[in-house]
């Protein structure tokens, strides 16, 4: 019996080495490209349960009074990057619920949020759009991005826009001919000025920026829907060959489920690039909001956050953008539903110019994503025209009690 707890001894020591040192290297993944390295992306995209694994050895060395805590803790403090994107204090603040409530009418203030809302539910009488509407309507908020807006022919794309009529400035982009895509939208209560559709190659999903006129400024917003994952679907055909007890079968849906899981990463990582040089010749402040589909681990999150020093090509120009979670944000934060809340993939990127005081995710049944909102302030009276900024305001507070610049125009008639 002494020597089995011996052996035990030292094997924990062994694999909390090797948990350790795996957990070390996921803290690298965001600056690897998945053409360098195939493996570390998917060490980066496993960093959630690596990381709960080395607290709980931490633990048990803690117990034991051990020296080898400190390889745990030296592999949890060097992922620290990670965690703040996942936790901030106060850390018992719950994540679904705003710092403070806003009143009726609070002035000085822009909510944005973004949401992932799974094509409705697929409904063909709307209740899933329609409530959502009634409740980003309660949450105040000025600008919306959806992704996957889903649509058919009893439920189409003016039926969703009129559920967000208190919206008055749309865009909804059409697909390119011969090309299928999963819809994207923007509703805004400030105009809508610029705006353009970015379709990827050999991909359903796409982003779209637009230049919305706040008041005293105008902002660039991005709304993505990064590659799909496709997990699920390729998790089932595993499980159905698994269930037929062929082992043959099995092992070849197990590697076609790692192949496609790195193909989509590779896909990600070509469109985050495309992001990145984008936002990097945007002429205005810039909101990055979306579905990433990809952890703060990643490559992707840390090539549009700006992170990167440079590119290849030795161009040191950064996108400089702030996770408005790590800014204003408070509590344990994911965004997907399934596979234990481990997951944050949905995100409000911001300059830093742009003041964020809260940062939220409320927790809705409408879809398997979480709805990710924002609140930033808003400087009224910077712009030197002043009459400018009061007619902006004037605005504003028209829009905030639901009257469009074009409904005023039609009653002036």
């Amino acid at each position: 019996m002494k020597a089995f707890y011996r052996l035990f001894y030292y094997f924990s020591i062994l694999l909390t080495g090797v948990l350790a040192g795996v957990t070390l290297v996921g803290a690298f993944a965001g600056n690897t490209a998945p053409e360098s390295f195939k493996l570390i992306p998917f060490i980066g995209l496993g960093l959630p349960v690596l990381l709960l694994a080395n607290l709980a050895f931490a633990i048990y060395w803690t117990i034991r009074w051990r020296c080898w805590v400190f390889l745990s803790l030296i592999a949890l403090f060097g992922n620290w990057g990670y965690i703040s994107c996942v936790l901030q204090f106060p850390l018992f603040s719950p994540a679904s619920e705003p710092i403070a409530k806003l009143g009726t009418y609070t002035p000085g203030i822009l909510t944005v949020a973004t949401y992932n809302v799974d094509a409705f539910n697929h409904e063909y009488m709307g209740y899933s759009c329609k409530g959502i509407a009634t409740q980003m309507q309660n949450l105040q908020a000025d600008i919306l991005c959806l992704q996957e807006v889903g649509i058919n022919s009893s439920f189409n794309i003016d039926s969703v826009c009129a559920a967000f009529s208190n919206w008055p400035y749309q865009y909804v982009p059409s697909a390119p001919e011969g090309k299928e895509l999963l819809q994207l939208a923007v509703f805004s209560r400030y105009p809508i000025r610029e705006q353009s559709l970015i379709t990827y190659p050999d991909s359903k999903n796409c982003s779209l920026w637009c230049d919305i006129e706040i008041p005293g400024r105008t902002i660039r917003l991005f709304n993505n829907h990064l590659q799909t994952t496709e997990v699920t679907r390729n998790k089932r055909e595993l499980e159905k060959e698994l269930y037929k007890e062929d082992t043959q079968k099995a092992e070849r849906a197990a590697l076609t489920l790692i192949d496609g899981l790195h193909e989509n990463i590779r896909k990600r990582a070509g469109q985050a690039d495309v992001l990145k040089q984008l936002i990097a010749d945007s002429p205005h402040p810039t909101l990055v909001c979306g579905d990433f589909n990809s952890l703060p681990s990643s490559y992707v999150y840390h090539t549009i956050k700006g992170d990167k020093k440079g590119d290849k090509k030795g161009n040191k120009k950064g996108n400089k953008l702030q996770d408005g979670f790590q800014t204003s944000g408070h509590g344990y934060m994911y965004t997907f539903k399934f596979f234990k809340h481990l997951l944050r993939i949905d995100y409000v990127l911001h300059s830093p110019e742009l003041k964020s005081t809260d940062y939220f995710s409320p927790d809705w049944s409408y879809s398997d994503h979480n709805p990710v909102v924002m609140r930033m302030k808003l400087d009224l009276f910077v712009h030197p025209a002043f009459p400018y900024d009061i007619l902006r305001l004037r605005i504003y507070i028209l829009n905030q009690v639901g009257i469009s610049i074009e409904n005023l125009c039609l009653r002036s008639l």
